[in-house]
């Protein structure tokens, strides 16, 4: 999750919430792709998950990277909560997930490089005290209680006020992990023709890269539990979001949604203040119960859009967050599928015509499909699997279109990013299906055999 925004000042008119998503829009050369993904940390001899501080701890990889490859450090008081390094951070997730945000890039080669390195050095740290980082949608065996908890205020916040609106928030933030990709747009219209796009083909993103049957030690039912977490969680903040389909969306309307989601915190002074369904509206106008009388910024506007977290959601760039965390390979595949999809107009045009004719229903169909059955769902009389495909073969045409090489030119494009994706349309089977097989198969139903088999 996101660490605290800086850099706004007083909001002194409302047209500044929709200024300050459109201080987004970049021309096409200066797009860039960030890609972040999040990862589970464990013992190796214990297999349970590393707590915040010890011998075996998130502090010490924090510690080894800072001081073994040059990160510089983000304290939130007293603590050690994250790192920094040309552009990019490291952070933790509530249960001590670690998390690359990458830097925004011009390539996928790089941003592959990126992760790579970030990996390898994680690895070399984690492999001499005895702890390994393994890339699953949610945790296969840890209940709640065994997650321990990260000592950032946001979080402690978050954990409280879950259970008030709905049944899975602390499961999603204690035991799942994702990866996604941040893209840029140019205008309002190119932001609009790319949210439809990247809310109505999530569920292919789901489906691809469905990693999490396995839940509490148990088969669950689905090929992406993480995504069915999402579906109990808080309907205020999550979704598919009907409205940005409507006709006339465009950055007001993107405010006019967020103002209704109910806030979270306020960040001043390095300490976040309980401001727990209070609404934003309120702050505008004086009247917020969690600071009485005073207004906020662009900086305090920015941290709430922070917490709302729908399928795709825009900042000042637009976020597609509908895949499982999963392993090294495809961590490179979803800025591939998202890029090909959108960073070539031709290419976004024809997405774009297929979907344009589906309805709310339609939509909210294949998201549920997704979770449970990844390519096997089936909506309408279609297969995913068909529909996966079509769409594969639109990304491979965006990718081909941007040409950008790798390798020195020896690599003419990025298409090859794409491959472990149509190895899943042409066989049928995501990350889960390969899990469940070993499960059922050469495991013999040992479910701790996943961690040898699957970590980075």
């Amino acid at each position: 999750m996101s660490i605290p925004q800086s850099g706004g000042g007083p909001i002194e008119h409302h047209s500044q919430l929709a200024e300050y998503l459109a201080d987004g829009c970049k021309p096409k050369s200066d797009w860039r792709i960030g890609t972040e993904h999040e990862k589970f940390g464990y013992c190796k001899d214990t297999l349970r998950p590393i707590p915040y501080a010890g011998e075996r701890s998130v502090l010490a990889v924090l510690e080894g990277l800072r001081d073994r490859y040059g990160w510089s450090p983000i304290h939130e008081g007293e603590y050690l909560i994250g790192l920094e390094k040309d552009g990019a951070n490291v952070s933790l997730e509530p249960g001590g997930q670690l998390e690359l945000s990458g830097a925004p890039l011009e390539t996928i080669h790089q941003t592959c490089d990126e992760v790579n390195e970030h990996l390898r050095e994680v690895r070399s740290v984690a492999d001499e005290i005895g702890v390994g980082f393994i890339g699953l949608g949610a945790a296969p065996i840890w209940r709640h209680e065994d997650m321990p908890q990260m000592p950032k205020g946001r979080y402690k916040l978050m954990t409280d006020y879950m259970d008030r609106v709905g049944t899975m928030g602390k499961t999603m933030m204690y035991r799942t992990c994702t990866v996604q990709v941040n893209l840029d747009f140019a205008s309002e219209a190119d932001m609009v023709q790319k949210l439809r796009v990247a809310l109505a083909l999530q569920p292919v993103a789901t489906a691809l890269f469905a990693n999490s049957p396995f839940f509490e030690g148990k088969v669950n039912g689905h090929k992406s539990w993480r995504s069915r977490v999402w579906r109990d969680l808080d309907p205020a903040r999550t979704g598919m979001l009907p409205f940005v389909f409507d006709e006339g969306f465009g950055f007001e309307a993107w405010v006019e949604y967020a103002l209704d989601v109910p806030m979270y915190f306020v960040y001043r002074d390095g300490k976040y203040i309980n401001a727990l369904g209070q609404s934003f509206r309120d702050f505008l106008q004086g009247k917020l119960p969690a600071l009485p009388g005073e207004t906020p910024t662009l900086s305090d506007w920015a941290d709430h859009l922070t917490t709302i977290f729908p399928e795709a959601r825009i900042k000042k760039f637009i976020e597609m967050r509908g895949a499982d965390g999963g392993p090294w390979r495809r961590l490179c595949a979803l800025p591939a599928f998202w890029v090909g999809l959108t960073y070539d107009q031709g290419a976004l045009d024809a997405a774009w015509d297929l979907v344009k004719g589906w309805d709310a229903e339609t939509r909210e169909a294949w998201r549920v499909g997704a979770s449970e059955r990844g390519l096997q769902a089936e909506v309408g009389g279609r297969s995913m699997q068909d529909l996966a495909r079509e769409v594969l073969d639109i990304a491979r045409s965006g990718l081909k279109a941007r040409a950008r090489p790798g390798l020195g030119g020896m690599v003419a494009d990025e298409r090859h990013f794409l491959h472990a994706l149509e190895d899943s349309v042409e066989t049928g089977k995501v990350p889960a299906d390969e899990l469940l097989e070993h499960y059922n198969g050469d495991w013999g139903g040992d479910l701790s055999r996943i961690y040898g088999a699957f970590s980075y």
